[in-house]
């Protein structure tokens, strides 16, 4: 057997890992299944890279230092892969976006009995979250969930009850820089737990409150603009921010 995780290639300052989904998917359910006789063996982390995240480290050393202590990193978004094709001589096999991702995470979970917990949203939010995901996948084993509106002093009461859940995978959506903090700075409360994945904005896609963009704006690492004019005043002064300054360090900072 290969060792995935030795395979990377570093695109825009973060060592990414060369895998495809399927594999990623396939990493998951090894290293849960591992994780379960090895218990309380601390969580891998499985960090996302995209634009934001690039430009984010640029100017936030607090995150850069977050991100260092990532297990794996995974091109979440297709600017990533673009640049690994155009500037080094190992290009990414394919994008592994996060709202992809847990599609194929989900059926590997279902067929090796692999058990998740839901970290992040309204409360309202969710328990849609939940609904939606049990009813396209009826098999898949919701350990428990909570809404992400947590203070710092309720981490060690929330972190005991996903460590007694027994989830295999916890998924965080708060968003960065957010939810990569947190991950990190609760990583030895959740011996046992297999996987911390982060998600960003999966729960609002998995209940339909936002659209993904049409394939070829994906192809082509367009959805960013897709984005931005379903949410415009939210977005467009991020985007129009962080790009410019992820090209630049994603040129400067992959080899």
């Amino acid at each position: 057997m290969r060792n995935e995780l030795a395979d990377r290639v570093v695109i825009g300052g973060f060592p990414t890992i060369r895998l495809t989904r399927a594999e990623l998917a396939a990493l998951m359910v090894r290293d849960c299944l591992a994780n379960r006789k090895e218990q309380p063996a601390s969580p891998k982390l499985v960090f996302s890279s995209n634009g934001q995240g690039i430009s984010l480290a640029g100017t936030d050393r607090r995150f850069a230092d977050t991100m260092s202590q990532a297990d794996i990193i995974h091109a979440d978004g297709m600017s990533v892969v673009i640049a690994s094709r155009l500037l080094t001589n190992r290009p990414l096999p394919e994008r592994i976006c996060t709202t992809d991702f847990f599609h194929d995470a989900a059926r590997a979970a279902m067929r090796e009995k692999i058990s998740f917990f839901l970290l992040g949203g309204s409360e309202a939010q969710n328990k849609a979250v939940c609904e939606a995901i049990q009813s396209q996948y009826p098999d898949l084993r919701i350990a428990g969930h909570h809404h992400g509106f947590v203070e710092e002093q309720d981490d060690e009461d929330l972190c005991a009850a996903i460590v007694t859940s027994g989830a295999d995978v916890l998924w965080v959506a708060m968003g960065k820089p957010k939810q990569e903090l947190w991950c990190v700075r609760n990583r030895h409360r959740l011996g046992g737990v297999g996987w911390i994945k982060t998600c960003g904005g999966l729960f609002a896609f998995l209940t339909n409150e936002v659209s993904r963009a049409p394939i070829w704006m994906q192809k082509w690492g367009l959805e960013w603009l897709y984005r931005t004019t379903q949410e415009p005043r939210r977005l467009a002064w991020r985007y129009l921010l962080t790009n410019p300054h992820s090209l630049y360090r994603m040129v400067r900072l992959t080899r």
